[in-house]
């Protein structure tokens, strides 16, 4: 009884009341509030507070202000019947959901003048939470299980990535120490559904058509023989199933053999397509996708297809 006392005794001021009848359909700052009814920041700070002090309320910190929201708007109940009433009796109610859609869309317009200003150049700056990780990790969930070649896994980064959504992730690598390190690092975080696999990409250890997708990341520039890689890759796919080949386009920075140890300097986009042609893939989606903007400007080319 005590409570329910109290809360009629704050709702009874009809400031408070308008207060309520804002903050039950969106959340908003103490200088929103002052800017809808027109009052002193002092006086609306004082309602606020009686009004989350008698629990109707709850705060949200936002860099140096709060946001106010009411506590269990749309919910059943006494504060529920009385503000029902109050929208029909309180003469300021209809001009104050006015005012309230007014500075809304000044919230929204701000919003909209910030990506205005940094149109052009959003992929170039820091954005928080947008990496190509959390992007490859959203993507992922778009896949179906499926069963995964990795070929030219190195230490299975991509592979352990892979694993979370599919049924079975192949990693192979021509390096002991790679497997063994993708193998240590599977085994630390609970993956067990990655096989690593030393082996060379030219010649598979993997059984005829055994997986739905291929994938060669910044691996194929590696073969001594992209052809027979490609082949392979033909090989082991089941009907139906998908290569991906995301590498570099060819490029003259030959200091790439020493420190990367580049057999080739990347590929031309009519190459790629020639060696998956002859391999007898079809349905053939190639591109240039990215270019690093600092020297010496690699270029990622990115090439899809489909084994029939």
């Amino acid at each position: 009884m005590t409570s329910i006392l109290k809360i009629l005794r704050v709702v009874s001021d009809p400031s408070r009341l308008r207060i309520l009848l804002l903050l039950a359909s969106e959340e908003l700052s103490v200088a929103e509030v002052q800017e809808i009814l027109g009052m002193g920041q002092s006086t609306i700070s004082t309602h606020l507070s009686q009004l989350k002090n008698a629990g109707l309320l709850e705060d949200r910190r936002t860099g140096k202000s709060n946001n106010y929201r009411m506590v269990g708007a749309g919910e059943p109940g006494l504060l529920a019947e009385v503000l029902a009433g109050a929208r029909r009796e309180v003469p300021e109610a209809e001009a104050d959901q006015a005012a309230m859609r007014v500075v809304l869309r000044k919230r929204k317009d701000k919003m909209r003048s910030f990506f205005d200003s940094m149109a052009g150049r959003l992929g170039k700056d820091h954005v928080p939470g947008r990496s190509w990780k959390s992007l490859a990790e959203a993507l992922l969930r778009l896949l179906p299980p499926m069963e995964i070649a990795d070929l030219g896994a190195g230490e299975g980064t991509f592979s352990l990535l892979l694993a979370e959504r599919a049924r079975r992730v192949i990693a192979v690598d021509n390096s002991a120490r790679m497997i063994e390190v993708g193998r240590d690092q599977a085994a630390r975080i609970g993956i067990v559904n990655v096989d690593f696999r030393q082996g060379d990409m030219e010649e598979v250890p993997i059984e005829d058509a055994a997986v739905d997708l291929v994938l060669f990341s910044q691996s194929l520039h590696h073969a001594l023989h992209p052809e027979q890689a490609i082949r392979e890759a033909a090989r082991i796919l089941r009907p139906g199933g998908r290569i991906v080949i995301l590498d570099l386009l060819r490029h003259r920075f030959e200091e790439a053999r020493e420190l990367f140890a580049d057999e080739w300097l990347g590929f031309g986009e009519a190459e790629i397509e020639t060696l998956l042609a002859h391999a007898g893939f079809h349905d053939l989606q190639i591109a240039v996708v990215d270019k690093e903007g600092d020297h010496p400007q690699f270029e990622a080319l990115l090439a899809v297809g489909s084994k029939p």
